[in-house]
């Protein structure tokens, strides 16, 4: 397994991360929890050591399904990615965003209990919260720092002015957002920004979804606990003209020797060599299609043909349904 960097003062990690949100049944529906399990430990014997979670997936169950699975491990040989601060109520109903000092004091102490372990290594805001300066909250992150809880600071979804804010205040690892063929808005401020700072990127929704990953067909939603039943980009009308888009990108896989998953993983890696794509394998057989991605070499000619097969602004319908657009620090 490939290492990188994230930023000039973070960690090294696996050029490849893991994201455990799905493995929860927290959005794209019912899980299995011991071929979670064993997906995680497949992602650790294949060296992945970037695994990252919020506290708030599954109110919890997530870390501690992590907690399961990592048991026994060393831990320095794998690297905690959490997020914090969304509030939910009963019945999973969102409640904003809360980023004061004390609530983060609050929040990084259950997740250092439910995940067993003494630190966290990059610690994040899942979104900005309007009420509170990014200055306080990275203020109260490093707090921890000095403390010996956290080792980094990284930031989710926020805008290039808040990066330099936060930036001003302490050194951020990386920037966690939402970066694949389908979602490139990070391109115009963010990404520029990123790599000016030497911040790095932990790009999630790599495979837009599962959208892009060459295996969806309409109607394949699930069931209620699939947030895609409520995705513009898989809504009717919307999924005819994403997939026409996909259909695009599996004739440049096929000559290039890979699959679709593979090929669209590997652009988003080859965007940045601070880049780390994250992959929501929720199965062995997924991850095992996955890794081979950041071994693929992309040519000059290779990302033309992709740029082609999908350009910048093709995709139809917005990444997140309506009422959740306006807590994003960039659009699609």
């Amino acid at each position: 397994m490939q290492t990188r960097t994230l930023g000039r003062t973070g960690p090294a990690v696996s050029a490849l991360g893991l994201g455990a949100m799905g493995m929860s049944g927290e959005a794209y529906g019912a899980t299995d929890r011991a071929e979670s399990i064993a997906t995680v430990h497949a992602a650790l014997e294949a060296g992945v050591t970037l695994i990252d979670t919020g506290d708030f997936y599954a109110m919890g169950h997530n870390e501690l399904l992590l907690a399961e699975a990592l048991r026994g491990r060393d831990r320095d040989s794998y690297q905690l990615s959490v997020k914090f601060g969304q509030l939910r109520g009963p019945g999973m109903v969102l409640g904003g965003q809360d980023n004061r000092p004390a609530a983060i004091k609050n929040f990084l102490a259950y997740s250092l209990t439910r995940l067993g372990t003494d630190h966290i290594d990059v610690y994040r805001p899942a979104r900005l919260d309007p009420a509170v300066p990014i200055e306080e909250t990275v203020g109260a992150i490093k707090e921890m720092i000095d403390a010996g809880y956290v080792r980094h600071i990284g930031l989710s979804e926020v805008d290039a002015a808040t990066i330099r804010r936060a930036h001003a205040v302490h050194p951020i690892a990386d920037l966690q957002i939402e970066y694949s063929l389908l979602s490139r808005a990070v391109e115009a401020d963010v990404l520029p920004t990123l790599q000016e700072l030497g911040i790095g990127m932990t790009a999630y929704g790599v495979l837009g979804r599962g959208l892009i990953s060459g295996h969806w067909s309409p109607g394949l939603v699930s069931g209620p606990g699939d947030m895609r039943a409520h995705s513009p980009r898989f809504s009717s009308g919307n999924v005819e003209h994403n997939l026409a888009l996909v259909e695009a990108l599996r004739r440049v896989a096929a000559a290039k020797g890979c699959t679709v998953a593979q090929l669209a993983i590997a652009w988003v890696a080859a965007q940045g060599t601070g880049i780390v794509p994250l992959v929501g394998a929720r199965t062995r057989g997924r991850l095992a299609e996955a890794l081979p991605a950041i071994e693929l070499d992309l040519t000059a000619d290779d990302l033309a043909q992709i740029e082609e097969a999908v350009p910048a602004g093709s995709a139809r319908g917005d990444r997140y349904p309506a009422a959740h657009m306006s807590s994003l620090g960039v659009g699609n």
